[in-house]
């Protein structure tokens, strides 16, 4: 760890000059207690830096949450090895495929048996909150149960004892999306009727105690619930996909359902803060967690540590060293598929910019992670599935 000040810890080995300015600026806002802690992924981000634990007193900046509201991870440990899992990954890539909506702007036909449930949950959860979400997504319903695009996945893995394990990675979809720039625009709004100076505008925060905080406090807990409802939802899908294809029922060993961007009250130093982790895990002492490598590489199973100075966090991931258009442009297919030898997955030129080399190295990240998190398990891909 790094004390860059006092107001700036960083556990990053590679930081750019950009990300480190944005971090340092974000650190100097005056609701910062106690200070800003940056993850071994910490890459640049829109206001405030993806893979930077904020804590804020009296006050939350939307854009620190991050637009992707609730966005996390969940995965199950199955019963079944390696070695029992039939041959032909590509009939379950398919079937997976087939029962998920993939990509930006896709979603279900029809409400599923198993949503049901889950949907009636968050019809409750909203009415108490105030708020219809259909003033945000009309469709919103059916978006529980799809994966999106970008860095979104489905996979199937093993870990070191090649015990198979059933991993993915989602968020709140569309309707979490506007919900969050709409918090965002209002609070720059609010900053502009009070001339609060600001080194960025997607910094600027809602304060507690008025009608602004109290409206985006409940629409953001009801997104993040969502988005983890929505993570439950596909890993039903894909545990069933699984049994017809493996022919068996799956006994879920465990299962671990984690936020990367997300907000949540807490006492650090001795005060009460609301702590935004855009693009962290929490890592209290004991707290189970996902940090996934990127489109090809390492994940890992890991128990946080509790360390105080992170703000009992860690990485959701390897973050990334080139952006995407960049990555669109120095790299190729080809490469892609190099890179995903060995791996069942789908090649299209939208994946490029998945690529792992435009991503820091996950082995790095987690050894920089080493005081964050206890590595319980290190998994390897057999199948990928992304969105478009």
């Amino acid at each position: 760890m790094e004390a860059i000040n006092s107001r700036l810890f960083s556990w990053a080995s590679i930081l750019d000059d950009e990300t480190r300015r944005q971090a340092l600026a974000t650190a100097q806002l005056p609701i910062i207690y106690p200070h800003l802690a940056l993850m071994p992924d910490a890459h640049l981000g829109k206001g405030a830096t993806v893979g930077s634990v904020i804590p804020t007193v009296g006050a939350i900046i939307p854009a620190a949450v991050g637009v992707d509201i609730g966005c996390g991870m969940i995965a199950v440990r199955t019963q079944y090895m390696r070695k029992e899992l039939p041959k032909d990954l590509q009939r379950l890539r398919e079937a997976i495929e087939r029962a998920i909506p993939l990509s930006a702007g896709h979603f279900n036909r029809r409400i599923s048996a198993t949503a049901g449930p889950r949907l009636a949950e968050l019809r409750r959860l909203a009415a108490k909150a105030g708020f219809d979400p259909a003033m945000y997504a009309a469709n919103w319903e059916l978006q529980l149960g799809s994966l999106g695009s970008g860095n979104h996945f489905i996979e199937v893995c093993v870990d070191e004892n090649a015990a198979v394990w059933l991993f993915l990675h989602s968020g709140s979809r569309g309707v979490g999306n506007k919900i969050a720039q709409r918090h965002i625009a209002e609070a720059r709004s609010v900053a502009l009727r009070r001339h609060i100076a600001l080194p960025d505008r997607d910094l600027a925060y809602l304060e507690e105690g008025t009608p602004e905080f109290r409206r985006y406090l409940r629409e953001l807990r009801w997104a993040q619930h969502f988005a983890l409802l929505n993570r439950e939802e596909m890993m039903d899908r894909v545990v069933q996909q699984f049994e017809c294809w493996v022919g068996g029922p799956v006994r879920e060993l465990e299962r671990i359902n984690c936020h990367h961007n997300f907000t949540a009250q807490e006492t650090h130093y001795g005060k009460s803060v609301w702590v935004s982790r855009k693009g962290a895990i929490r890592a209290q002492a004991g707290d189970p967690g996902l940090i996934p490598g990127s489109m090809g590489t390492a994940s890992y199973i890991v128990v946080g540590r509790g360390n105080q100075a992170s703000l009992n966090s860690a990485p959701h991931g390897a973050g990334r060293e080139y952006s995407r258009t960049a990555a669109r442009k120095a790299f190729s297919l080809a490469q892609l598929k190099t890179a995903m030898q060995g791996i069942e997955f789908r090649p299209r030129e939208a994946f490029i910019d998945e690529i792992p080399a435009a991503y820091k190295p996950i082995d790095l990240v987690m050894r920089d992670s080493a005081d964050l998190v206890r590595v319980r398990h290190k998994l390897r891909q057999l199948v990928n599935v992304k969105g478009d």
